[in-house]
């Protein structure tokens, strides 16, 4: 059964831009792509447990700040090195009337 959490709005979160925001005490990303996309990912790089949501958007794919590592928005894969291990990706959903940004936190996306 989904577990929906409001967790911002999307006036909250521009295009390339990540926020970082906890719920149901899961440290989550929140990123938007740069074609408006939202998607929430577990906020710690596989790599080397530091936020993802101090990194950078890049089309589809958040950068981690401290070695560069990429991973895909939608899936949570690496793409690129040093990481190798996927990051958790959770569902989010919007609320057109509000612009509510809602994310499942019951389990994570399968990869």
């Amino acid at each position: 059964m989904p577990e929906m959490h409001p967790v911002a709005n999307l006036d909250d979160l521009a295009p390339g831009e990540v926020l970082a925001v906890e719920v149901g005490g899961i440290e989550l990303a929140l990123a938007r792509d740069e074609d408006g996309g939202v998607h929430a990912l577990e906020d710690r790089c596989t790599h080397e447990d530091v936020a993802l949501s101090d990194g950078d958007v890049e089309g589809c794919t958040l950068e981690c700040w401290k070695h560069g590592s990429q991973f895909d928005l939608a899936t949570g894969r690496p793409l690129q090195l040093p990481a190798t291990a996927p990051v958790a990706v959770y569902a989010v959903s919007i609320d057109p009337s509000t612009g509510t940004i809602s994310v499942d936190t019951s389990a994570p996306i399968p990869v």
